[in-house]
């Protein structure tokens, strides 16, 4: 029996099912909505937690980003850019802002630049994705990696965000010593009730995610920020740092959890254009090149192994991992970079979490109309964010960082010349707090590891001058003093 596909079958009925190919992929616009609607569910905790990493980091002129209106320009700028990629690409995969860039941002970046400068720095990152997209570039470096180092190197940012995690909710804590450096706690006691409260939160969490609860995480941090409400209604636990500068390590680290006055207003916008290009004359054009090429690898690698699995989830790759319109969807998401840095929102970028529509059977970009639709809905409830401590975060953080862990099954653990690089990519990351380290170890330890095994034939020249640049990258400072 011949099988005859759906658009042979019968004609599309509407011009909006002609133009998203919704019966011809074999799905419905019910499908598409319900598909919409469970990726928002399962990525709205980005409007909570993307303020909440961001306003964290103090800049090098003591400033920081407000928290209410990064929580706005969150939500505006994945609404748009999950709009235009569904409206370009005709693809179900939904934009917000990457958690790797955001912590690198927040932890390292602005520790040598002022936030407006560091904006600036994530534009120029996303032009120069963007130019690699349209000139192919982009598709040809990605293919030279090997998958052993992808896959370190999203294992790795995501041990990194879970450090983050576990040290932003107090559970590891700097002992001050020089061994252990680190500890558990208060004196090695979890001993103060934010902790406790994300030990909840991120059990709560963990058994929804087990469960396979639609829009767990958020469900999660919904529950967490609650009982962090009652619990600092009942002890009045107050903050780590008081407004007279007295520290209460007992305390909550960023914001005291208390229900907002009102709950719906409207948007600040005022982040939106707050950039500049300045870095390069602050650090100097060797050190400000060295992040933005950190930048652009994170961007570049996370969003290509997103988008090609993502595919494969919903049945539209080819055997090469190919999709529809791949380049304009390359070209797209280096778009997302730059609006993230206009809106001071870190860059945007594909999030796997667009897996949930298409298990709810979103084929479609207009699956995207409607998750993005809801993200600029969700700009006038940003007040409600204001409850939320970083604490409760932080256990998104964790669990995030575990499902990114997820990928290192796809590495062949018993080949040393693999299993080296990729420790120590994936180990570093975290131990230094770099996501930059972490890459440039792995990239120049597999070039050498493999030239002096009897494969240097089988690293790619583009990998060659990739650890040569991360050379560079290691040394800089004896290189900018030797340059002046």
């Amino acid at each position: 029996m011949t099988h005859t596909p759906a658009s042979d079958a019968a004609a599309p009925a509407s011009p909006i099912d002609r133009f998203f190919e919704i019966t011809r992929r074999g799905s419905t616009p019910a499908a598409e909505v319900r598909g919409g609607v469970v990726t928002f569910v399962t990525m709205a905790y980005i409007v909570i937690l993307n303020p909440i990493i961001l306003s964290s980091g103090v800049d090098v002129d003591g400033g920081r980003l407000p928290f209410a209106q990064v929580a706005a320009t969150t939500a505006l700028t994945a609404g748009v850019m999950t709009v235009l990629f569904g409206l370009v690409t005709r693809l179900p995969f939904a934009f917000a802002a990457g958690l790797g860039i955001n912590s690198f941002l927040a932890v390292a970046v602005v520790g040598q630049v002022s936030w407006p400068e560091a904006m600036g720095l994530v534009v120029v990152n996303g032009v120069l994705i963007v130019i690699l997209a349209a000139t192919g570039l982009r598709r040809m470096i990605f293919d030279a990696v090997p998958l052993e180092l992808k896959t370190a190197i999203t294992v790795g940012i995501g041990l990194f965000i879970a450090f983050i995690g576990l040290v932003d909710a107090g559970f590891v804590t700097a002992t001050g010593q020089a061994s252990p450096p680190v500890g558990l706690g208060i004196d090695g006691s979890v001993a103060s009730v934010p902790t406790v409260v994300f030990v909840v939160t991120l059990l709560l969490t963990a058994i929804l995610m087990a469960r396979r609860v639609a829009g767990a995480i958020l469900l999660g941090l919904a529950s967490g920020a609650v009982l962090a409400v009652i619990a600092e209604a009942l002890w009045r636990v107050g903050p780590r740092v008081a407004a007279d500068g007295t520290v209460d390590p007992r305390g909550w680290s960023l914001t005291v959890p208390t229900l907002p006055d009102q709950w719906v207003s409207l948007p600040d916008l005022s982040l939106v254009g707050q950039i500049s290009f300045g870095a390069f004359d602050r650090i100097g054009v060797l050190a400000a090149t060295m992040l933005v090429f950190t930048l652009v690898f994170t961007n570049f690698f996370d969003a290509m192994g997103t988008m090609t699995g993502l595919s494969r989830e919903a049945g539209l790759a080819d055997a090469k991992g190919d999709f529809p319109r791949l380049r304009s969807a390359l070209i797209v998401e280096g778009v997302g970079a730059v609006a993230g840095g206009v809106t001071s929102s870190s860059s945007n970028t594909v999030f796997i979490e667009s897996g949930s529509g298409i298990g709810e059977g979103a084929r479609t970009g207009l699956a995207n109309l409607v998750t993005g639709g809801l993200f600029l809905l969700a700009m006038f409830f940003t007040p409600l964010t204001s409850m939320v401590p970083s604490e409760v975060a932080a256990a998104a953080l964790v669990l995030v960082g575990a499902l990114m862990m997820t990928q290192i099954r796809h590495v062949d653990l018993t080949d040393l010349t693999a299993l080296i690089p990729v420790f120590l990519t994936v180990t570093i990351m975290p131990l230094t707090y770099s996501i930059a380290n972490g890459i440039g170890a792995g990239f120049i330890s597999w070039v050498v590891i493999r030239a002096l095994t009897g494969h240097a034939r089988r690293v790619s020249p583009l990998l060659w001058i990739v650890a040569g640049g991360f050379v560079v990258f290691f040394a800089r400072g004896p290189i900018e003093a030797l340059i002046g």
